[in-house]
């Protein structure tokens, strides 16, 4: 029997609670439960009860809208940690880091994939998606846990710049890739492509977030302000599938402008706090009920070596450029385990890799997919105890 959407919405949430209450008895982050809640409402339920599954993979597909909506809030948070104060304060430390922290990743799993025996194409199209990293799961886990110190300042920073620096090495990967295959693709639109995706949102998004100061000087009443933030974020997500750019980006950049120019920057982001949990809740058992798990048995050697060896990759990056640019010394010890999480960027890139080189991007995709089920599962676990040891958690968290 088909349900209709509010109630499978409800459904979604009362799974949410309920996992996230059970997990908090294990000391695991709430986000865990959520994409466990997913899990077990939608795969779980789809192959044990067939058409009566609770959550149908149908239903799963039509719900986009709730991914994109708290991508956009999550990425307008994140941007608000761009203080230019902050970036006077530490220095390039966090753009270093995370330039080394993608290119180590990039070329830890391209090589160890040719160690493996692998062709040059095949390993450069899987290696180039190593970099990216989810915010999404990190954030959460910084909230529940109210983190602070350096290693979470510049795990903030570095998740934010992630993005950019995943689809820069990507792009130079994947046109690598189809050079060897034959698959040519013009230099234009190789390095324009990118150019327009990144910069187009980071500019567009800026301009957002000057105009969103605007009418604050006529709406000072809460309510009207949580709307006026709401649509705005609203605006940049449509804006972005729009004009094809990066709906992360674009977000983060208006986050930034935000904060930058705003005296009211403090009281929206309290706004943007009470709003969001239920819908980064729906997020992530959305996220949990879209993991593919007939996909798992196709992983292979070549699944297990992209999944240890990225995160590998990342732990180097990071911890070279820590030293490199002399940070605390538990920034170089622990946020590289911090940026395990993979997801939604990964999978969108697999799925351009599919279109541009389609002899072997089923296989890449396939091992994408199994990849976000373990990087989403353990990767928030992670976080948490990488933040712990740095001691910027209670201990009786």
């Amino acid at each position: 029997m088909t349900l209709n959407t509010l109630t499978y919405l409800a459904i979604m949430i009362f799974a949410g609670m309920a996992m996230g209450r059970l997990v908090k008895q294990i000391h695991l982050p709430n986000v865990t439960g959520y994409l466990l809640a997913g899990l077990l409402i939608g795969p779980v339920s789809q192959m044990l009860l067939g058409e009566y599954a609770i959550l149908p993979a149908c239903v799963v597909e039509n719900m986009s809208v709730i991914s994109d909506v708290a991508l956009g809030f999550i990425a307008f948070s994140i941007g608000s940690e761009f203080k230019i104060s902050f970036f006077k304060r530490v220095g390039p430390a966090p753009l270093v880091i995370a330039v080394l922290e993608s290119l180590f990743a990039v070329v830890f799993v391209v090589v160890a994939l040719l160690i493996a025996g692998k062709p040059l194409d095949f390993a450069l199209a899987l290696g180039s998606i190593a970099a990216a990293t989810a915010p999404a799961a990190t954030i959460m886990v910084i909230k529940q846990y109210k983190a602070k110190g350096p290693v979470t300042e510049t795990l903030l920073s570095v998740v934010a710049l992630d993005d950019a620096t995943a689809l820069i090495f990507f792009s130079i990967a994947v046109a690598a890739a189809q050079a060897i295959s034959g698959e040519g693709i013009a230099i234009s639109k190789a390095v324009l492509g990118p150019l327009w995706e990144i910069g187009g949102a980071l500019i567009i998004g800026f301009l957002l977030g000057m105009a969103f100061i605007i009418p604050l000087r006529w709406f000072k009443k809460e309510g009207n302000r949580m709307a006026l933030m709401v649509g705005f974020v609203f605006l940049a997500v449509g804006l972005a599938r729009l004009l094809e750019v990066s709906q992360l980006l674009m977000c983060m950049s208006m986050g930034a402008a935000f904060c930058n120019f705003s005296g009211e920057f403090k009281n929206i982001m309290k706004l943007s706090d009470e709003l969001t949990p239920p819908i980064f809740m729906l997020f992530f058992v959305l996220s949990g009920a879209d993991l593919k798990l007939e996909v798992l048995p196709t992983i292979g050697v070549v699944g297990v070596l992209y999944v240890v060896v990225r995160v590998l990759g990342k732990m180097a990056g990071s911890w070279l450029g820590a030293t490199v640019c002399k940070a605390d010394g538990n920034i170089r010890k622990w946020l590289g385990p911090a940026l395990m999480p993979q997801a939604g960027v990964a999978i969108g890139l697999s799925l351009a890799v599919t279109q541009a080189l389609p002899e072997i991007g089923g296989q890449i995709r396939a091992v994408i997919l199994c990849g976000t089920i373990i990087y989403e599962l353990f990767g928030p676990a992670v976080a948490k105890f990488s933040l712990k040891k740095a001691g910027e958690i209670s201990e009786k968290a």
